[in-house]
């Protein structure tokens, strides 16, 4: 495992991230993804390439435009490190997970594995990025994001070699679990993208992983809503973004589900 080469993958994360900036505003505004340069959103100026290096320009731009001196919003950063952190920690997550499947198959094949098992990591890691971000802001999960991701992790899982049976299952818990939330409350709890998020979330963890991500997703969500309501930020009638923690707690199910789950029958 070279120091180097997972420098180099934190690098491609960050530039994945300054990427999903750009896809996260421009889907909400309409806009197409290729329609030009990015830009400030305030006044407007096309950036110029030294505006452009991920968390970079942010710190030497003092987070404020060059060109008309507003302040860069702290998404912009943040969407970034997270890209590079996650896309790192998912090479080394995965790596260290499959020393052990060396032994089982030739090295060809494994490698060809990991390229896929990895890609498929980073599919999800910057698909749940966009639904929390566009969740937290707009309280919205989009569809153009979420049904391509599950779409993707069936195709890659299948490759792979993950049981059909396992993925079949955890879908039908997932959209059996929001489903009936949504039918029960008329559209009240929940959303229709929570139903589809729940789909995503079911192809990838399958059975019975897909449980510690519903759980550990409904504990956030309760700490975090009691926190607010004794802040009086909110109260127990507000709107909750669920996307905000169902995204976090797939990606904790991911790489660590199978040892929660260990712990917990343990």
């Amino acid at each position: 495992m070279s120091i180097y080469f997972t420098l180099l993958i934190l690098c491609f994360g960050l530039v994945i991230g300054s990427f999903l900036n750009v896809l996260i505003l421009r889907l909400h505004s309409g806009e197409s993804i290729a329609s030009g340069r990015s830009k400030c959103p305030h006044c407007g100026h096309i950036l110029s390439w030294r505006d452009l290096f991920p968390v970079l320009s942010f710190i030497f731009l003092a987070g404020k435009c060059r060109y008309c001196g507003k302040k860069i919003s702290w998404q912009y950063p943040s969407v970034e490190l997270a890209a590079g952190l996650l896309f790192a920690a998912a090479y080394l997550i995965e790596t260290s997970h499959s020393i052990s499947i060396r032994q089982l198959a030739d090295q060809s094949s494994i490698d060809l594995n990991f390229i896929l098992l990895l890609s498929r990591d980073w599919i999800v890691i910057a698909s749940l990025i966009v639904i929390f971000v566009y969740d937290f802001k707009w309280l919205i999960i989009p569809d153009a994001i979420a049904l391509p991701a599950a779409a993707a992790v069936i195709i890659l899982n299948l490759l792979i070699g993950v049981s059909a049976a396992s993925m079949l299952i955890g879908l039908a818990i997932g959209l059996g679990f929001f489903g009936l939330q949504y039918v029960v409350s008329k559209g009240t709890w929940i959303g229709g993208g929570d139903i589809r998020l729940g789909a995503l979330m079911g192809v990838l963890l399958g059975w019975p992983i897909i449980l510690i991500a519903l759980f550990l997703s409904y504990i956030m969500g309760a700490a975090v809503s009691l926190i607010l309501i004794w802040l009086k930020k909110a109260t127990p009638k507000s709107p909750v973004p669920f996307g905000v923690f169902l995204a976090p707690a797939t990606v904790i199910a991911l790489f660590w589900g199978e040892k929660i789950l260990s712990w917990y029958l343990g």
